[in-house]
């Protein structure tokens, strides 16, 4: 019986070009298959909760306005600059 707490495997089946787009991004960022694509997953889950985060917030409060958008916008976009500097320092 294993010990600890093993990850659970999944078989998955990708359209040839993105398996190729997966291996590529993987070799690049210097990480498995396995870790690629649980981050990308992640990512992809961490994108949906805030998008259902926003709806919920606009039910309760009136839909955001174009210049709350578009401060929006500028925070992410600095927000990733600054991530992306620490990952190629790190």
């Amino acid at each position: 019986m294993p010990r600890g707490n093993p990850s659970p495997k999944l078989a998955i089946t990708v359209d040839p070009e993105i398996h190729g787009k997966i291996l590529a991004a993987a070799s690049r960022d210097g990480v498995s298959v396995s870790a690629w694509m649980t981050g990308a997953a992640r990512e992809a889950l961490q994108r949906r909760a805030g998008l259902a985060a926003v709806a919920q917030w606009e039910q309760q409060h009136g839909r955001l306005t174009p210049e709350e958008m578009a401060d929006a916008r500028l925070r992410v976009q600095a927000q990733l600059r600054a991530a992306s500097k620490v990952r190629r320092t790190a």
